[in-house]
């Protein structure tokens, strides 16, 4: 059973800002496979929960004129990873979100709760990080545009204020056209597993395939928030796509941008094991889908 003190539908996003307002207990739920879990366990019990679900402007994907893939925050990781947008243009963070727990939770679970709930483990955070995703808030004093690089701010925290209401997450068509990725997650399962580590490689090939134009490297789990190593993106730039030092170059260089701790799940050590070999192993997966010409526009 779970303990709810009061329970309110909202129908816009205008209605859910001033519902946060008015209490100060009160928590969003969307999905709420991570919400129902923390009071089921006792965290916020008796407390007062705004839901976000049944607004429709908060579901699905879209693309502007300009290319910009504008992606409502309710919408749940099965449909994220089967919508014709995002297998067109970046399948990768299909990829990663499908990688969540298992089919019921993933036909729950929402894009914007996996961002808004600041764990460094979300399996879309280093994705959404290479992607430079862009955060829009709705709050009480209007609309408000965060860069997901800079939405997190320790171990669970983001800038979201309390009666702030995630209303899309942008990606721009710079940071994604021309682009190949690959998520790669280890967990001790081979599902329903919280990630042990997650890390996505993405690059941008010249058009004959033989250099790296552009690196983006993105991690969850390597510090108390998810990161981007921009030293090593920078030194891959430029690269032969042949050259076989550039997976010693990942390899080693990323572990000058990373601050992994012990836990239950894994240890300082193994992580650090983790972040150098699943960065070589999606930057030789990136560079193969970019030589198979599925970059992405």
């Amino acid at each position: 059973m779970y303990d709810i003190g009061k329970y309110y539908e909202a129908s816009c996003a205008q209605e859910a800002v001033r519902l946060l307002q008015e209490h100060e207990d009160a928590e969003i739920i969307s999905g709420g496979t991570d919400v129902l879990v923390k009071l089921r366990s006792g965290k916020g019990a008796g407390g007062t929960l705004v839901s976000i679900h049944e607004i429709p402007e908060l579901h699905g994907v879209d693309r502007r004129p300009d290319g910009t893939l504008v992606i409502g925050p309710a919408t749940c990781f099965t449909d994220l990873t089967n919508n014709p947008l995002i297998q067109e243009c970046v399948p990768y963070l299909g990829e990663a979100v499908d990688t969540v727990g298992g089919p019921q939770i993933r036909n729950q679970g929402t894009i914007g709760g996996n961002i808004c709930n600041g764990a460094t483990s979300a399996d879309s955070a280093a994705t959404m990080q290479t992607l430079n995703a862009v955060m829009i808030l709705q709050g009480p004093d209007g609309i408000r545009e965060v860069p997901v690089t800079e939405f997190y701010t320790g171990p669970g925290r983001t800038v979201r204020a309390h009666a702030e209401v995630c209303t899309a997450i942008l990606i721009r068509p710079e940071d994604y056209v021309g682009f190949t990725g690959c998520y790669m997650k280890y967990g001790k399962r081979a599902s329903m597993e919280i990630a042990t580590l997650g890390c996505c490689v993405r690059v941008k090939l010249s058009a004959d395939k033989k250099t790296i134009e552009e690196a983006r490297i993105g991690y969850g789990v390597a510090a108390p928030t998810p990161i981007r190593c921009r030293r090593t993106e920078a030194l891959l730039a430029g690269r032969s796509a042949d050259d076989p030092q550039i997976y010693d170059l990942i390899g080693e260089h990323v572990l000058e941008e990373v601050n992994p701790r012990s836990s239950w799940r894994a240890s300082k050590e193994f992580r650090i094991q983790l972040i150098s070999e699943l960065a070589r192993r999606a930057l030789r997966e990136a560079i193969a889908r970019g030589k198979d010409g599925e970059s992405h526009a």
